[in-house]
């Protein structure tokens, strides 16, 4: 098995091999996940590497592109071109030594490979197969699985920006993210079913079920109750306040989710009527009387800066805050102790990195390796690999 530093404590997936044919970015997020827990991810890159190396700006003092060195911590890098039949007999050979396997080429892509589930399984019956689409196997298939075109074609486009202005995409690629969180819970959840069975299976997500099921209420809202929602720019369909709201200098986010929260709202802006006038008196009132409320708010708001709120608001109880830059957002998270950076690798080799989001009290994460370059580990690896391959394989390979 190709070496890995050793981790400061036991790692719950250490001896699980995952061989990664996935590429830019849902993919590479779920391996990255599951290196982070003691995985063995073995990237599996074509000559050119993942997209994501060319994707610039920004970039590194090494001029490695930042979006990659985002997702590739922790893991081992293998260029292997599966045109060449030496090449292609390595891959093979990893698909069955691996314990999961993961790929986002098109539907069927794999297929001319010998690299397909139905071909695989037949060498390692036991093996948890992922595969990533952007739209199904199905009518979807020859459709571009890319972010932005979900966002667009999911509904989620027609719920952001202003009512009156143009549709807008999110900040950043969500559904990507979506499909790779899903991804690397299926997973774990089929190694368990494997430990328990010894049988691995198929497993396939795409990025458009992940959008529906993450529009949650809003997709709720038409598949439950017949209602299509619309663009509403930063307020909620079903609460108020909810939504930035102006100060004496910048927008505070004020989000009073209930009653009470609302009523220590109006106490602290110093209109505790407000909270008592029955136009207000629940949510659903607050929430349809929303353009009566809320010049009674901002008035009060308008008088002091955000800053003056925000301490204040947070005192009382009252969710708030102000709409910071990513800089601002990162400083903020070191400032309450939630230490989000953390460096990948040792040495020169150290990249930094932002940390696992889950805390674990037994088996933390790892941060062992930097974002592998490309083809780093390829010797290595074939070195391991090469009691995998068969007798015509391995005359292939010389």
């Amino acid at each position: 098995m190709p070496e890995s530093p050793p981790a400061a404590s036991p790692q719950p997936l250490e001896g699980v091999v995952v061989a990664d044919f996935s590429r830019v970015l849902a993919g590479p997020y779920a391996t990255m996940l599951l290196a982070d827990l003691g995985a063995e991810v073995i990237k599996v890159e074509s000559p050119a590497g993942d997209d994501t190396r060319s994707w610039v700006p920004p970039v590194r003092p090494d001029g490695v592109s930042t979006y990659y060195t985002s997702i590739n911590r922790n893991k081992s890098s293998v260029v292997l071109d599966f045109k060449d039949d030496a090449d292609l007999a390595t891959a093979r050979a990893l698909a069955r030594r691996a314990d999961v396997m993961i790929e986002n080429f098109k539907p069927g892509g794999l297929a001319r490979f010998g690299l397909d589930y139905r071909t695989v399984r037949q060498a390692n019956p036991s093996l948890v197969y992922c595969s990533i689409s952007g739209f199904g196997t199905q009518a979807g298939a020859a459709l571009p699985g890319y972010d932005l075109i979900v966002q667009a074609m999911s509904g989620l486009m027609s719920l952001t920006g202003d009512p009156d202005g143009t549709p807008y995409r999110a900040g950043i690629s969500v559904f990507d993210v979506m499909a790779g969180l899903h991804s690397a819970v299926a997973i774990l959840a089929a190694l368990r079913h494997r430990d328990a069975t010894g049988e691995g299976q198929l497993l396939e997500t795409n990025l458009m079920s992940a959008a529906l099921s993450g529009l949650v209420n809003q997709t709720a809202a038409y598949v439950a109750g017949g209602s299509v929602p619309f663009r509403m720019g930063n307020a909620h369909p079903s609460l108020f306040p909810y939504e930035p709201l102006p100060t004496a200098d910048d927008d505070l986010v004020v989000a009073a989710g209930n009653n009470a929260q609302f009523t220590r709202l109006c106490e602290v802006l110093g209109i505790p009527e407000v909270a008592l006038d029955p136009r207000f008196a629940e949510n659903g009132d607050r929430t349809a009387r929303r353009e009566e409320l809320r010049p009674l708010l901002t008035n009060q708001l308008t008088t002091h800066p955000a800053s003056y709120w925000f301490d204040r608001l947070n005192a009382a109880g009252v969710p708030c805050g102000p709409i910071n830059t990513v800089a601002q957002g990162v400083e903020y998270a070191q400032e309450l102790g939630l230490e989000p950076v953390v460096h990948a690798g040792s040495g020169e080799n150290s990249v930094p990195v932002v940390r696992n989001p889950v805390t674990y009290s037994a088996t933390p994460p790892r941060y062992d390796l930097a974002p592998p370059g490309l083809g780093e580990h390829t010797e290595r690896i074939r070195a391991w690999l090469s009691d995998e391959l068969s007798p015509a394989e391995r005359k292939e390979s010389r």
